[in-house]
């Protein structure tokens, strides 16, 4: 199959699994097709599917990450002993585990095409990952506090595994509560990866885009965490925006 034909049958095949939109038009154009395929797997329910789906997604997904490039820890110079700052898309970071801001429910983020991490991560490590936590939050049988962590393997994504923490939602001012639960998401996951022989992890902004963590205050608290904490794990701060970059090149000198 080709890239073209890989994104057809995986459209048709999501297409076909909701009678209420077999009717919907697929778009002529690539981009829009891919947008589609985005939506469609951003709102399918954890449920199983065939072998054949499996199959064509992971090849479709290795094709794309291909395209859009991959950056390996390897490669990173670190600011500080252990310790790496990366402006990048963290679905395209080799290392080993990256971790995903999630919300209570960690199935991942539901709204197509959205903008956050969840649902990136979600989108491009493809359907199994979504059913991982799906298994996780049936086994615990509630859903997930903020500040803990769960590790799932990353699948299609390049790195090794996932590392799903919910961090504290700021509703007015940032309480004593708020940063003692961001620490807590930054201890839970180094102590996990530490547990499961996960030599490196990589850390997006957890708390400071949907769930509103100013992002001064959640740098300083990552940093200051993660030097206390991290052992021999080594650490990849992950920016995307401009202004967190600036912040962790201040707070990590």
């Amino acid at each position: 199959m080709t890239q073209t034909e890989r994104r057809a049958f995986l459209i048709q095949t999501l297409l076909d699994e909701q009678p209420r939109y077999r009717d919907l038009r697929v778009p002529s154009d690539e981009a829009e097709q891919r947008r589609l395929l985005r939506a469609l797997l951003n709102v399918r329910p954890p449920r199983p599917i065939g072998a054949e789906f499996l199959a064509v997604q992971d090849e479709y997904l290795q094709e794309e990450l291909a395209r859009r490039g991959v950056t390996d820890i390897a490669d990173l110079t670190p600011v500080e002993p252990g310790i790496y700052l990366w402006q990048g898309d963290i679905t395209t970071l080799r290392c080993g585990a990256i971790v995903n801001a999630a919300n209570s429910g960690l199935t991942g983020c539901y709204v197509p095409c959205h903008g956050c991490i969840d649902n990136a991560i979600h989108t491009y490590a493809g359907v199994r990952l979504r059913l991982a936590c799906a298994a996780l939050m049936e086994q615990q049988g509630h859903e997930e506090p903020p500040g803990q962590a769960k590790l799932t393997p990353a699948y299609a994504l390049p790195c090794q595994y996932v590392l799903h923490t919910v961090g504290p939602i700021v509703s007015g001012g940032v309480t004593d509560r708020d940063r003692a639960l961001l620490t807590s998401c930054y201890r839970s996951c180094l102590a996990l990866a530490r547990r499961n022989g996960i030599g490196s992890v990589a850390f997006c902004c957890i708390s400071t885009g949907e769930f509103h963590f100013p992002n001064e205050e959640a740098a300083r608290l990552a940093v200051d965490t993660v030097r206390r904490c991290r052992g021999e794990t080594e650490v990849i701060f992950n920016v995307f925006q401009d202004i967190d970059l600036a912040l962790y090149r201040r707070l990590l000198g």
